[in-house]
């Protein structure tokens, strides 16, 4: 249900109400803001997809191996002891550090997504961080690997190494086409 009471809306000193007399920089003191900055956002769907599906299915053997040891443990003779004893605990603590370096290897080198302005590429990796190199005209991209399309990933993607003009080096896994790359066939 609505409620036909008045609703106030601050404004900020000097700005006129809207339909109040003249309206402008000259009339309220204003700076007229500068024009955008336009961003060419590049999504990284393709090397999403496929570090997300490669992800599934490491995690998914890691499981099926656990469970096929804890089961031939407790199916051993003495496997009805505590786990402490049998090393089942230490066994559990080793697939847990083997399924964080597992996602930490298949996501850390995927960006979300690039951003490229007049003033530079800035890159999004897959935590967040966001890593800025200078415009896409003094990067180099070198192909190291390309990986066709398969049931991992619905278009093709590419391990791009990116270096600036000093010699700073990074190596991200790219949807094709999102970095030029001397020698790509960019469809």
């Amino acid at each position: 249900m609505t409620s036909p009471r008045a609703v106030r809306i601050p404004r900020p000193k000097g700005s006129p109400a809207p339909g109040e007399g003249a309206a402008g920089p000259a009339a309220t003191g204003t700076v007229p803001a500068e024009a955008p900055v336009k961003v060419d956002v590049r999504w990284n769907q393709a090397a999403n997809e496929r570090a997300r599906r490669l992800l599934l299915l490491y995690l998914g053997t890691l499981v099926v191996l656990y469970v096929a040891f804890l089961v031939l443990d407790r199916s051993a003779p003495g496997g009805t002891s505590s786990t402490a004893l049998t090393g089942m605990l230490y066994f559990s603590a080793i697939a847990a550090a083997l399924a964080v370096v597992g996602v930490w290897v298949a996501l850390a080198p995927v960006p979300r997504r690039i951003e490229v302005t007049a003033g530079g590429v800035v890159v999004v990796e897959a935590w967040g961080t966001k890593r800025p190199f200078p415009p896409m005209d003094e990067l180099r991209a070198t192909l190291v690997r390309r990986y066709p399309r398969s049931f991992l990933s619905s278009r093709a993607v590419e391990t791009v190494e990116v270096t600036d003009r000093s010699g700073r080096r990074r190596t991200y896994q790219l949807e094709q086409g999102v970095v030029p790359v001397p020698g790509s066939d960019a469809r």
